[in-house]
């Protein structure tokens, strides 16, 4: 599509994603055992054949830019690609992105020499969903919108921690209110869906190109959701595309967990086997994983791994993981490691008196979550035997239940968390 580019929102910060995010940014953090966040919206476009992709950068970009440098390549012929644009501080403006809306202004410049692009699509760079782009934009186009903003139809639990939307029978949004509490929602309510009454905004836009630039030119706002969008209701046509597949926000550590282990179901509504929707990541040439006398049910695990003797029930698995002898773990995602230790490696971490990279012998981990590179010695619980919901120490943290160990921490032998 040579009249459509699409610009992906990553630069933000995920404090509710904690310790996930100590060292990357949201869209950077590892999903299913071997993808990034950035690679669902990036694949999207790609499936729907827009490959003239921005991805706008700011909070610990490092990993996410080299995540994308390194993935996404495409040949000097057709003229597509996947580039960064960091947040920057400029003669004209000193300031780093202040929202979503802002981190557009800011970049705009950069749209403006494809004068052959009509339509942008503006997507978020930390949902999980499989969508053809090419529908929203048709519908823009047939309904002749101003703006089109996808709308996925939630409950009135869910309704007040999302942007809703009021629509006419047309599919025109007539109000839009970020977050409305509950005694507001009644007049929020537009029609009976199985008991999904509100209409949530998905944090994907379609603007013309030129409607994208006087908006952001006429308004000082700086987040789409919040500002721009409720100001341009009423004064713009902005319609609603109406979409009803798997779509999940992965705002917060339970959202991610349990999104995560979603994804080991025998028919998970996300597929990452659907040859028609592919997921693109990085290729990494490792090889098979290697389990040697393990029990695995309803469990994903990743390429390089080595797994010895474990028992694994409803988790992932990331790369390059070692399991060892006698450890049992449920309900948990292991992200694995960036690196193979060398065998002098090993030796120093004899020296040391320190675990290797992985999980070491009877260890039992559930409910839990190992960011990469963590060292985890033997005889290990890692099993919240206080049940506590909210604990922050050095090397975990406890958010809603789950048990997370952060990027690199070291857990010592005969622990007990």
């Amino acid at each position: 599509m040579q009249d459509v580019m699409a610009v992906v929102l990553s630069g933000g910060q995920g404090k509710r994603l904690y310790p996930l995010t100590r060292f990357r940014s949201k869209p950077a953090v590892p999903l299913g055992g071997k993808y990034r966040l950035i690679d669902i919206p990036i694949s999207n476009c790609l499936n729907s054949r827009i490959n003239r992709v921005f991805v706008l950068t700011q909070f610990n970009s490092a990993s996410l830019n080299k995540h994308i440098v390194h993935t996404y390549k495409f040949d000097v012929f057709g003229g597509g690609f996947v580039d960064i644009l960091a947040a920057e501080q400029t003669p004209e403006n000193s300031n780093w992105f202040q929202g979503t809306a802002d981190a557009v202004r800011q970049s705009i410049k950069h749209l403006l020499p494809y004068a052959e692009v009509n339509y942008v699509v503006i997507l978020s760079g930390d949902q999980l969903y499989q969508m053809d782009l090419r529908k929203v934009i048709d519908y823009h186009i047939t309904q002749r919108a101003d703006i089109t903003v996808a709308a996925f139809p939630v409950d009135a639990e869910a309704a007040s921690s999302l942007g809703i939307m009021k629509l006419h029978k047309d599919g025109r949004v007539s109000a839009f209110r970020e977050k409305p509490p509950k005694e507001d929602l009644p007049e929020m309510r537009s029609g009976s869906n199985d008991g999904r009454d509100y209409f949530a905004n998905m944090g994907i836009y379609v603007f013309h190109k030129q409607t994208l630039l006087d908006v952001l030119t006429e308004s000082k706002a700086v987040d789409f959701g919040k500002e721009l969008i409720p100001q341009a209701v009423g004064a713009r046509r902005v319609m609603a595309y109406l979409f009803d597949g798997y779509w999940e926000d992965i705002g917060t550590i339970r959202t991610f967990y349990e999104a995560n282990l979603a994804l080991t179901g025998s028919s998970p509504k996300f597929n990452f086997y659907d040859a028609r929707m592919p997921v693109y990541t990085h290729f990494r040439n490792l090889p098979g994983s290697k389990l040697n006398n393990c029990d695995v049910h309803q469990s994903i695990i990743a390429e390089g791994c080595i797994l010895t003797g474990a028992d694994i029930r409803h988790s992932i698995i990331g790369l390059r993981s070692r399991i060892g002898s006698g450890t049992t773990i449920k309900q948990s995602i292991i992200m694995g490691a960036d690196r193979f230790e060398t065998a002098e490696q090993l030796e120093e971490n004899a020296l040391r008196r320190i675990p290797n990279i992985g999980i070491g012998n009877h260890c039992t981990i559930i409910n839990a979550i190992i960011d990469k590179d963590v060292r985890i010695g033997d005889n290990v619980s890692i099993i919240n035997a206080h049940n506590l919901q909210e604990k922050d120490e050095e090397n975990y943290c406890i958010r809603d239940g789950i048990i997370v160990v952060p990027k690199g921490a070291l857990i010592r032998s005969g622990t007990v968390i």
